[in-house]
């Protein structure tokens, strides 16, 4: 009985997201918000919203960018227990409102209505609701916001449930087109949200960089792709298309993954410091016109030598490394209204000859979530290096494809020549 009035919810959203300026409302669900300080409480998802707020200290936050100034018109639909109340709190552009709900049955669907707040300027505004109940009292279930009113007029919210910042990429342009035999990038990051990968060395078959897992855990990640077409379950792929490992570092982690296409897994957990320039480089050994030895060395910031991170045989090769570029992603969603920022520099590449030669052109690119969803994503040149930069619901973004250059080095890293 209650499908057609979810398909008209959802109807409206997609019609306030691609036609604002025709919508009579803006409704942005809960499931788009953001928990503060902690991320994980309370419960945010598609199915139900905001549930379990008991947490005076946590509040929930909304982020969109504002096109017109004016005014807006703020409700706020959620549900309580029965016969409960709950104070709220709501801020907008530095204007704070309290009000009182009020439910005599739990199956009620309160509408609370803020009234109007202005907004004066262009940009992006966060949507603040706070709890003034006592500690362990239910907030509210929240189903969405509605926003009315002159300021919704072209406004930029992002209605789907995927609360991920956009990935970035550098695509890197060798400046030769003899085969690669290795590739070099040094990595600084500088800043550490969890949920984060800074990805200094990519290629056709994998990826090496560092993540940032928790508050607590940090890893430096060195994986290659299997062959054949399975994009989820490694137990589907066989042994011909595996890839094998055939060598890891001390105190080195080797498995599986999936679910992004399969493969072999390696990792090291290592506290890396924010800040401080971590050093990559990939090699690629062809054995024969049908495999090809990849492996990663990680410059050990502690013993200050290189270290074997892994090395892997991949069938259905037989070649050199192609498509060098490096990214950043944010790869979890209630993480993602905050910044990610990394610089990428001293990028070179080995040819099969031995010759070592610089990168100093690389392209901006981003997923599909950057394309209209999440507009905070930036490519540019910052202290002579290449930066990628995405979500904190920041101004501004750069196109896709558009191609920087920074200056030339010197010459390459003088310890790299021995590592195969």
């Amino acid at each position: 009985m209650r499908r057609p009035k979810a398909r008209l919810v959802a109807a409206t959203f997609f019609l306030a997201c691609l036609f604002p300026t025709l919508a009579a409302s803006l409704h942005l669900p809960a499931f788009t918000a953001y928990s503060l300080p902690n991320a994980d409480s309370p419960r945010i998802s598609e199915r139900r919203g905001v549930t379990g707020w008991t947490d005076p200290t946590q509040s929930i936050n909304w982020y969109g960018r504002i096109e017109t100034p004016g005014d807006l018109s703020i409700k706020l639909v959620l549900s309580l227990p029965t016969k409960s109340q709950s104070r709220l709190r709501l801020t907008v552009a530095d204007h704070a409102k309290e009000l009182t709900a009020s439910s005599q049955s739990a199956s009620e669907k309160i509408t609370l209505d803020f009234g109007h707040f202005p907004i004066a300027s262009a940009g992006y505004q966060q949507f603040k609701l706070e709890s003034l109940n006592p500690s362990g009292q239910v907030a509210g279930d929240l189903d969405f916001l509605i926003l009315e009113g002159t300021a919704t007029e072209r406004a930029h919210f992002n209605l789907k449930e995927r609360r991920n910042a956009a990935s970035v990429h550098l695509s890197y342009k060798p400046p030769t087109k003899a085969a690669l035999a290795a590739f070099y990038c040094e990595t600084t990051a500088v800043e550490e949200p969890v949920n984060t990968f800074y990805m200094a060395c990519g290629w056709h078959r994998g990826y090496f960089g560092m993540q940032i897992n928790s508050p607590t855990e940090r890893r430096i990640i060195f994986s290659v792709w299997d062959s054949g077409a399975e994009a989820v379950d490694r137990t589907k792929v066989s042994t011909d298309n595996r890839v094998k490992l055939l060598g890891k570092g001390d105190g080195v982690f080797s498995g599986d993954f999936g679910n992004e296409g399969t493969g072999g897994h390696s990792h090291l957990k290592y506290p890396w410091k924010t800040g401080e320039t971590q050093r990559f480089l990939v090699t690629a050994q062809p054995t024969n016109t049908t495999f090809t030895i990849y492996s990663g060395h990680y410059f050990h910031p502690d013993s200050r030598r290189w270290m074997l991170i892994s090395s892997w045989k991949a069938p259905n090769e037989g070649g050199w490394l192609r498509r060098p570029h490096s990214f950043s992603e944010n790869f979890g969603g209630n993480s993602g209204h905050l910044p990610r920022k990394a610089l990428y520099s001293n990028q070179w590449i080995r040819t099969d000859s031995g010759d070592w030669q610089e990168i100093t052109e690389a392209s901006f690119s981003h997923d599909a979530t950057g394309k209209s969803d999440r507009l905070d994503r930036w490519m540019g040149i910052e202290k002579n290096t290449f930066f990628l930069s995405h979500g904190g619901f920041l101004e501004g973004s750069t196109p896709f494809g558009q191609l920087f250059q920074r200056p030339a080095g010197s010459k390459p890293p003088s310890d790299l020549n021995s590592l195969k």
